[in-house]
């Protein structure tokens, strides 16, 4: 059977199959790690101690999301400018 054809079989399936044919091939393409809670776990534990130690310095949430809004904002505003020279219209 060629991709074309399955593609076509999945449209016609009503739309809770196609969600469950989506989700398993999503799950296929990015499976779940079973001990993902525990890695997790380990990497909080290990920035901890390195808080505790003060071999790192922790950054208040305001000045770390301020800084990510004016990356954003120049990206945005660099993305804009660059299709302005190209006389483009932003939608």
């Amino acid at each position: 059977m060629r991709i074309q054809e399955l593609i076509d079989e999945a449209n016609a399936l009503p739309v809770d199959e196609r969600a469950l044919m989506i989700e398993s091939l999503l799950k296929s393409l990015n499976p779940i790690e079973s001990d993902v809670d525990e890695k997790w776990a380990n990497v909080a534990e290990k920035r901890l101690a390195e808080l505790d130690s003060g071999a790192v310095e922790a950054i208040p949430g305001e000045e770390v999301f301020n800084k990510i809004k004016s990356r954003l904002l120049n990206w945005d505003r660099g993305r804009i400018s660059a299709l302005n020279c190209l006389d483009l219209r932003i939608s």
